[in-house]
């Protein structure tokens, strides 16, 4: 058998990340089935074609999941939120995903999510410390 040491290094790179996350999709692949990962960007453009926000995220075990989400200050209350989000449902349901889900801070944007028909199923207290951080989905 295998003897296995603990390695801490100071600056975790994309291989180390790699080490943890293969075994760990070999699992649950194993257990789950195959997640059908399918990344999803839709980006913002100024009229120079410079990207300056958009959404990030990927579509897993029948849901997908938004990473990232970002409109440039100066630009927010244009609709631009709104319109990523439902751009983002129809490729979620192109991928045959039931919803979406997404975490954001108290100081962020929980009200716009709730607008759009999403619903908190998690809090996190004091992430940062006097903050919330919640967990919403969106089911089809």
């Amino acid at each position: 058998m295998m003897i296995l040491s603990i390695v801490i290094p100071n600056n975790p790179s994309d291989a180390d990340r790699e080490a943890v996350l293969k075994p760990l999709l070999a699992y649950n692949t194993a257990r789950a089935g195959d997640p059908r990962f399918h990344p999803v960007a839709i980006l913002l453009a100024d009229e120079a074609g410079n990207h300056v926000g958009g959404l990030w995220g990927k579509c897993a075990y029948d849901w997908l999941f938004v990473d990232l989400l970002a409109v440039p200050e100066d630009h927010r209350g244009e609709n631009h939120g709104r319109t990523l989000m439902e751009q983002a449902e129809e490729i979620a349901r192109a991928n045959g995903c039931v919803g979406i889900w997404l975490d954001t801070y108290e100081f962020q944007a929980r009200g716009f999510y709730e607008k759009l028909g999403f619903e908190v199923f998690g809090t996190l207290d004091d992430h940062p410390v006097g903050q919330k951080k919640f967990f919403l989905r969106k089911r089809f």
